[in-house]
């Protein structure tokens, strides 16, 4: 029975530990040196093209920054070195719109601000001065009283007053402004 080897027995085998393929892949792409000098010669021009794009000098450094790390660490793709220059340019306009992109959807997802919150005196006096009103609202006529919490309160027009308290329009005007008079009376009055 014949023995069937899985590689030819003329030549020996050789394994490839990756080690020439990765120096062969260097060799063709953009070297570190090469890279070096790309980032002296040109890391203005980028940051002035990051600067036409975003807003702020920080985050146009670290867009820069980020375009060259990103550039120095796929640099076995670029396999033509003229070609580094416009990579780096497309990586720099690619990280500006991200960033504005994350600025916007910050934007949008920052909570509202909440409104100027009342201080505890504030609060305590505007409590102080509703007591008043509901006090003062009680001692005014029955007929008034309907006429100010419908009309104010309610925020129903005149002719919905005089409809829903089936009175006529002009003794809704003038419980309204009897009523007001009487308030006015009672609020001023010390407590």
């Amino acid at each position: 029975m014949p023995v069937i080897a899985p590689w030819s027995t003329a030549r020996p085998a050789q394994i490839s530990t990756g080690r020439e393929d990765t120096d062969e892949a260097m060799a063709a792409g953009t070297t570190v040196d090469h890279l070096t000098e790309t980032y002296r010669a040109h890391y203005r021009s980028l940051l002035g093209l990051a600067a036409l794009l975003l807003d702020d000098t920080a985050s146009c450094e670290d867009v820069v920054q980020e375009a060259f790390i990103r550039v120095h660490s796929a640099r076995r793709r670029v396999r033509d070195p003229e070609k580094t220059l416009a990579y780096l340019r497309q990586t720099v306009v690619n990280l500006s719109r991200s960033a504005l992109r994350r600025r916007i959807l910050g934007l949008k997802l920052l909570s509202k601000p909440m409104p100027d919150m009342a201080s505890a005196e504030e609060g305590a006096y505007e409590q102080l001065e509703r007591d008043q009103l509901i006090k003062a609202m009680r001692g005014l006529q029955r007929r008034q009283r309907e006429v100010l919490v419908l009309r104010y309160f309610a925020d129903m027009t005149e002719a919905q007053v005089a409809e829903t308290l089936g009175i006529s329009l002009g003794s809704v005007k003038a419980y309204g402004s009897r009523g007001i008079a009487a308030l006015r009376v009672a609020m001023e009055a010390p407590v």
